[in-house]
């Protein structure tokens, strides 16, 4: 299944794979990588147990999404190991590490999606023609149920933070 013009990015209308989850279902289950002196997986089941901010990014080498992720690393620190919180793109892991070192993210993990887009298609935000994920934001409960969804329509905007944070805050 696909969404034909569900998003636009610079005012063109794309394509989004998959369909759009909703709040109040479960959340798909998905395997992300990181690196952490190794290739290592950040699936559904492993960040049960805490709320989780699952921030959707094309690439952290654009200025949106390094914007998007310093904001929303600034805005965790406070709620500390309370929550957890992953920047995902399809970005290479280890350029993702080497984005979140030279800009002190510290609050937030990064999970890249570039094996198979299992995240992408099952989140439906993978964008069939350009290949890469458009902006979205999800936060999950501690037991893994979806109880914030936002696809960015411009996938050059940025998301609303407020309503984000509001919601992870408000599972805690």
């Amino acid at each position: 299944m696909s969404r034909a013009g569900a998003v636009t990015f610079k005012g063109t209308p794309m394509t989004l794979a998959g369909s759009a989850v909703k709040e109040g279902q479960a959340a798909p289950d998905f395997t992300l990588h990181y690196f952490e002196g190794g290739l290592k997986p950040i699936t559904k089941d492993s960040l049960k147990g805490k709320p989780t901010l699952l921030s959707v990014v094309p690439s952290l080498d654009t200025g949106v999404c390094a914007i998007q992720t310093k904001k929303f690393n600034e805005s965790l620190g406070a709620l500390g190991d309370k929550i957890n919180a992953v920047t995902v793109s399809l970005d290479l892991p280890f350029a993702m590490n080497r984005f979140c070192g030279a800009e002190g993210i510290k609050n937030m993990k990064v999970g890249s999606d570039y094996q198979d887009r299992n995240f992408g298609n099952s989140y439906g935000t993978l964008i069939e023609e350009l290949k890469i994920l458009s902006r979205a934001t999800f936060v999950l409960d501690k037991d893994g149920k979806l109880i914030h969804v936002e696809y960015v329509p411009e996938v050059t905007q940025e998301p609303n933070y407020d309503a984000a944070l509001a919601a992870l805050k408000g599972a805690l």
